[in-house]
Order: structure tokens, then sequence, then C-alpha cells
């Protein structure tokens, strides 16, 4: 009778033992969520930082528009951010590939896009610009034929040039990153780069002493950026959900201010919302 008796008290104890830690960690979870300090999901991010001023390194750091728009909306949805200068063509494969989360880089909506990859609501009107060097004449986007032309590889620049030269021309050179062509701007391997109003207009700005104009024209479109996500993502519509409150509670607005220093255009960024949702 006795063995029965103590294995039964054993069991008795064990269990009140395994109710109290049960219960204490139900009060420590609870008090961190009070305090604010539950562990948030860390999601990684993929970038090419070389495309000022949405995202560059500044002293060994990433920076830029995207950098803090995406952090703001990451914040209210209830995340935490790993950002790495993958470079454009790992950023998109990575997000094929599963092994990033959101991809951020100036990217244009477009329909061909869309079938690989879904994107936020519009968050920056843009459209194509021409830079090039002043001993080279340029008026219009017609002025770039037999000129010698340098695109950043797969962006809408590389669109634009070849919608006014041909997809083919043997006149565009295809560079990597947009700090590569605009190096080659520099050292006269091209005459005139095309790329987005902001990121030529960011480079004159910080480089006045090189002697580069710039020029649009109304044949390159107005362009919308998002944020990447992969095909299917439920972070699409939880940042959407973000970003709407961004521009509902003025921190778009703010952001925006720091960087640009005018007002953004939010009802043609609503409007454009509903072409690609």
């Amino acid at each position: 009778m006795s063995f029965p008796l103590k294995k039964s008290l054993f069991a008795i104890l064990a269990s009140c033992v395994l109710l109290l830690a049960a219960c204490g960690t139900n009060k420590e979870d609870a008090g961190n969520k009070e305090n604010g300090t539950e562990a948030k999901k860390v999601l990684n991010v993929g970038t090419e930082a070389t495309f000022a001023p949405f995202e560059f390194m500044d002293k060994g750091e990433i920076t830029g528009f995207d950098i803090d728009l995406l952090s703001a909306a990451a914040e209210e949805a209830g995340y935490e951010l790993k950002i790495e200068n993958t470079g454009w063509d790992a950023m998109l494969a990575g997000l094929q590939g599963k092994q990033l989360d959101i991809g951020m880089s100036g990217i244009t909506i477009k329909e061909d896009r869309l079938k690989t990859y879904d994107f936020s609501v519009p968050y920056f009107e843009s459209t194509s610009m021409i830079a090039f060097n002043k001993d080279v004449k340029i008026n219009s986007a017609e002025d770039l034929k037999g000129k010698k032309i340098g695109v950043q590889n797969g962006t809408t620049g590389q669109y634009s040039a070849e919608d006014i030269v041909g997809k083919n021309s043997s006149d565009i050179s295809k560079y990597e990153t947009a700090a590569l062509m605009f190096q080659a701007l520099q050292s006269k391997n091209v005459d005139a780069v095309v790329t987005d109003i902001a990121v030529a207009l960011e480079y004159v700005k910080n480089n006045p002493d090189n002697g580069v104009q710039t020029v649009g024209d109304k044949q390159f479109d107005a362009e919308y950026y998002g944020f990447a996500f992969q095909k299917g993502s439920e972070l699409t519509d939880e940042f959407d959900t973000a970003l709407n409150k961004l521009f509902e509670n003025g921190k778009y607005e703010e952001i925006y201010k720091k960087w640009f220093n005018e007002e953004p255009n939010l009802k043609s960024l609503q409007e454009a919302a509903n072409l690609y949702k």
C-alpha cells in the first residue's frame, strides 16, 4: 500500500510544480507584452544601395528614403528588419527563392513584374530623366539617337532608352549598378545616362563640379515605386495597411519632406493604387 501512495504524492507534487511554472511563464509573457518587450519577427530585406536618395551607403550604413519609409511601415506592422545590400539581381532572385521577405530599391511596379512578385501600394511617383555631359548636346529624348547611352541593367531607365533607340541598339551599355553607370558617364565612356528623375537630380546635386546636366521628356511615362514581396506573401496586405496608416497620420509626409524638401502628391499615389490593386 505504501508504494502506490508515494507514487501518487509524487505525481501530485510534480503537477503542482508544472502548474506553477506555467503560471509564472504566462505572467512573464503578459508582462513582456505590457512592457513592449515581446520579440518581434525579423524580416530579411534586400536592396541595391547605390540608388541615392532612395538607398545608399553612408559611413558604412545603408540609409535613404526607402529605408526610412520601410522601417516606419515595419514598426507600424510589428516587425523588425534585417537589411542587406544584396545588389539588384540578387535581390530579385532572393525573393523568388524565398531567402528574402522584401525587396526595395526604387522598384517600379510593372505588369510583367507582378507576374513574379507581389507589390505594396505605390509609395513614390517617378519618371525617367536624361543626365549628360555638358559638352554633349541633348535637348530631348530624340537627341539620344546616335549617342552612347548608359543604363542600369533591368531598370525602367533601360526600357526608356530602348523605347527611343531600339531594344538591341549597340549604343546602349548596361551596368549592374547606378554607381557604375554614373562612373561611365563621368569617365565619358558614355555621352548620357537614362535613370529615374530623383536619382539623376541627386547625382547632380552631390557632384556639382562634374558638369553633368539633366533634361526630361514627355515621352517618359510616369511610374510608381512599390516594395516587392514574394508572390502570395501575407506580408503584402500587412504592409499595405501600415503604409496607408503612414499616409493618413502624416508620417509619410514627414519622411518625404526630409529627403525631397517638398510636399508629396498623395492624391496621385491613391489614384495609382487603383491601377495595381
